[in-house]
């Protein structure tokens, strides 16, 4: 029976030990010389156990259970450690690991190998011949003698030790090799050893016919290079020599260049007709171009992203005020990408591979992402961790900056390239009507180029920029095409990937640019354009946002640029709320701006005269901007000033922002035969005494005049409810205007305006002055939701009302008014008309002291 042998560990590193054989041992851990020197001063025995790590401390964890009891030969000290060589003599399993002295120790049981039934068994004995050729082929593809390959594996009989022999001296892994030390079963060794062998001598073939093939390729390049030679001798005898150095600068430049298959074989097609052609012939210059092209494109550039959501948030807050939605929203977008990028770095730096399909975009994203642009094989692998953080981060939206101009979508775009260390790229579509605008001209055209993705990609010079496609609701159409049309595969992460402009005729990659959109009306956009975009809203900014915009940037930048920097010039609170009120008249801050530059233009010229009093103690007040300015030039609509019968506020909002408009209404009753005035919109109505008649003025538009037809016909129809007399509802005619005349009005959203105004002036009821409203109304009186309520509110705000009627539905936009503005508001949800009336008309009691007293005030006058 097995005795147990207490016995010093060696642990080796990146190598395992087999019976039988000798291998020489580098020892230098202080462990290990321990074990080393306890085993000297026995009977040199130590049990040699391979690591499943290169940890530098050893410890029984790491190490395999299964090892060999190896003799210690020869042992050579230096002063970097010990070198020494171990004879393998017998299989052992740790049954027990120690520490002793500083040293680990084993207690080893001797491991029987499994000897096979029957020695002379016809498989077996063919399986022994077979591994002993395939050894022997192996020895003899490695550049070993023949002699000394015979000789070395005949000294060994024995088929267990054979596959012992054969098995240290193949190249495995540690984790192979340990799996034979710990196989038992000779027969089951030896058919292991088999197929790793064979493994071997197919790697060899296949590497002596890769050389073979390189070796062919070389004398073909060398024949080559030998015949290029002779025709550059040729070409610089007839003077074509400055065209051959173009040519070949130029093919070194292109071979320097990672291109697709596709794009490699067009290039090299083409480069072979231009050495064919002619210098100056017209497809040689042709072809030169379309190259020229090809190199200066980013196939793979890349600029590294920084994803640092401090440092975003602070260039945002930097270059704009307010917006905190938008920036939430950008925040989120960088956010989302930091993240990923990190999953994606994690599995590249673990599994050294990430598969190509995790980096595609999936069908039910619900945020149009914009794919990776990987293959249709799901065993595609990216290991190169920069590649697939890039890849990674092209997923995720597309945005569509949409809102009024000057509110600052492009600058805002700029800012997320600044933030994210990219590129920076913008493209005009505004009145582009032409599908070559995007993908270009095909080169058969004489003065053909790219489109202006492909452009503005040589310009970016990354594959990665931050592309703003700016005014894309401002795209035209012509027998030309549809550049929208075309716009659908830039912008859609299933196809981009492979993007195709017609001058250069190869697939570009556009999957990793972060394309921005911007637009000022979003019901211009096809809907299979929009419907790849996420809709980002920016609304118009409050006159306080519009102030502290001005102090923070604009004034800074309007005297920088005046010359007054240093000179102690001033703007106070009360010069820059001028500025906003009575010179400009927006959504943005674009006039804004201009206005500041035209009084510090004024003051720079005072200062450049020699003017000693520029401005009093270098402050800017009111009464300076008027002086500069002179009158104000902007004359809003404000809150009446007194509640009057027949005039009601309704609310609008265009992409210049929101404002309040007045509705009149005017009632005259019929008498005799008197015709309705011409131009009138007669109609039915439930009164008694004949025909009703409706007219219409201020430039309305169809479903602006529908609704005041809805609103009359309601009016008349519930008269008795509404508390209008029975007198007012006989032939009459009632006239609806809304000013400005010479401007063109419609939309739903002042049904509730016109009925108001109607149920005014028919019932003889003022309507409160501080009171605009807003919402579609139908023939029923129910009133339906609106949009563009925020823009709404502000203008009423800016225009000094007070109370806000809205649709019921609207009321959760409430949310988005400004607090500042909500605080100075009160808010009036409502369903149907009746509630309307009852918040917007002065109630009866009120109204009739108001009368008397007016009466009594006339009389006195009279």
């Amino acid at each position: 029976m097995a005795q147990r042998q207490l016995l010093p560990v060696l642990p080796l590193r990146g190598t395992v030990i087999f019976p039988g054989l000798t291998a020489p041992i580098s020892a230098g851990r202080p462990a290990t010389l321990r074990a080393i020197e306890a085993a000297l001063k026995g009977d040199r025995l130590v049990f040699a156990v391979a690591q499943r790590d290169n940890a530098e401390e050893p410890t029984p964890d790491i190490l395999y259970s299964m090892g060999v009891i190896a003799r210690i030969g020869q042992i050579q000290r230096g002063l970097g450690g010990v070198q020494l060589l171990l004879q393998g003599e017998q299989r052992a399993t740790a049954l027990q690991y120690s520490t002793t002295d500083g040293y680990l120790t084993a207690v080893t049981l001797p491991a029987e190998e499994m000897s096979p039934i029957d020695e002379h068994d016809p498989a077996f004995e063919a399986l022994h011949k077979e591994t002993r050729e395939r050894a022997g082929e192996l020895g003899e593809r490695r550049g070993l003698p023949e002699e000394v390959v015979h000789q070395v594996l005949d000294s060994v009989t024995e088929p267990g030790r054979f596959a012992d022999l054969v098995a240290g001296y193949i190249d495995l892994s540690v984790p192979e090799k340990q799996g034979l030390l710990e196989t038992l079963s000779v027969e089951e060794r030896l058919r292991r050893v088999l197929v790793h062998v064979q493994r071997q001598v197919g790697l060899l073939e296949a590497q002596e016919d890769i050389k073979s093939q390189v070796q062919e390729e070389l004398g073909e390049r060398q024949r080559e290079m030998y015949l290029r030679e002779q025709l550059k001798a040729i070409q610089k005898e007839l003077g074509d020599d400055d065209q051959s150095k173009e040519i070949t600068e130029l093919r070194e430049k292109l071979s320097k260049l990672e291109l697709p298959k596709d794009a490699r074989a067009e290039v090299e097609r083409e480069l072979g007709r231009l050495e064919r052609s002619g210098r100056e012939s017209m497809e040689a210059q042709v072809i030169r171009t379309y190259l020229e092209w090809i190199a200066e494109l980013p196939w793979n550039t890349r600029s590294d992203d920084q994803l640092d959501l401090k440092r975003a948030s602070s260039i945002l807050d930097e270059d704009h005020y307010g917006l905190q939605d938008v920036k939430d929203r950008v925040l989120e977008f960088l956010a989302v990408r930091e993240l990923r990028a990190r999953q994606i770095e994690d599995e590249v730096r673990e599994t050294g591979e990430v598969p190509a399909a995790k980096l595609r975009p999936t069908t039910d994203d619900t945020l149009a992402p914009n794919g990776a642009g990987a293959t249709d094989d799901d065993e595609d692998k990216i290991t190169d961790a920069k590649e697939a953080k890039a890849r990674a981060m092209a997923r995720g939206p597309i945005l569509l900056f949409n809102g009024p101009p000057g509110v600052g979508k492009t600058s805002i775009a700029k800012s997320i390239a600044r933030a994210l260390g990219r590129e920076y790229v913008r493209v005009s579509l505004g009145g582009a009507r032409d599908e070559a605008d995007i993908r270009g001209h095909r080169r058969t055209y004489v003065g053909a180029l790219p489109g202006r993705v492909i452009q503005g990609m040589k310009q970016a010079g990354t594959k990665n920029p931050v592309f703003l496609l700016d005014e894309v609701d401002k795209l035209g159409q012509s027998f030309q095409g549809d550049p929208a049309s075309a716009l659908l595969e830039v912008l859609d992460p299933a196809q981009n990937d492979s993007f195709t402009d017609h001058y250069l005729g190869v697939p570009f990659d556009l999957s990793e640019v972060l394309f921005i959109a911007t637009s000022n009306f979003i019901q211009n956009i096809p809907g299979p354009l929009l419907d790849r975009m996420e809709v980002v809203e920016f609304a118009g900014y409050t006159e306080r946002e519009k102030a502290q915009i001005a102090r923070k940037y604009l004034i800074p930048r309007q005297i920088e640029e005046s010359g007054l920097a240093g000179k102690g010039i001033e703007f106070s609170d009360d010069a820059v709320m001028s500025v906003v009120t009575n010179y400009t008249r927006e959504s943005g801050v674009r006039q804004l701006e201009r206005q500041l530059g035209a009084v510090a233009r004024k003051v720079a010229r005072r200062v450049a005269t020699g003017d000693e009093e520029v401005v009093a103690d270098g402050v800017i007040d009111a009464d300076e901007v008027r002086a500069l300015l002179g009158r104000p030039k902007v004359h809003p609509e404000r809150a009446q000033e007194a509640n009057e019968v027949g005039i009601a506020a309704g609310m609008y909002y265009t992409p210049m922002g929101g404002d309040i408009m007045f509705v009149e209404a005017s009632i005259r009753r019929y008498y005799g035969n008197q015709p309705p005035e011409p131009g009138s919109v007669a109609a039915t109505a439930g009164g008694p005494g004949g025909p009703v008649s409706l007219i219409l003025t201020g430039q309305l538009g169809d479903v602006m005049k529908e609704s005041a037809r809805a609103a009359f016909t309601y009016a008349t129809n519930n008269a008795a409810l509404l508390g209008i007399p029975r007198d007012r509802l006989g032939a009459i005619e009632a006239h609806i205007h809304v000013p400005a005349g010479a401007i063109p009005k419609d939309g739903p959203s002042a049904g509730i305006a016109i009925a108001t105004a109607l149920v005014s002036e028919m019932s003889d009821r003022p309507v409160r002055r501080d009171v605009a409203m807003t919402g579609e109304i139908t023939l029923r009186g129910r009133v339906l939701p609106i949009g563009g309520l925020k823009e709404k509110v502000l203008g009423a705000h800016r225009a000094g009302i007070k109370h806000i009627i809205l649709p019921k539905a609207n009321e959760p936009d409430i949310e988005d008014v400004p607090e500042e503005v909500r605080q100075d508001l009160s808010f009036h949800p409502v369903e149907t008309l009746e509630e309307v009336l009852k918040i917007a008309l002065v109630p009866e009691k009120d109204a009739q002291a108001v009368a008397e007293k007016e009466e009594t005030v006339g009389a006195g006058a009279s």
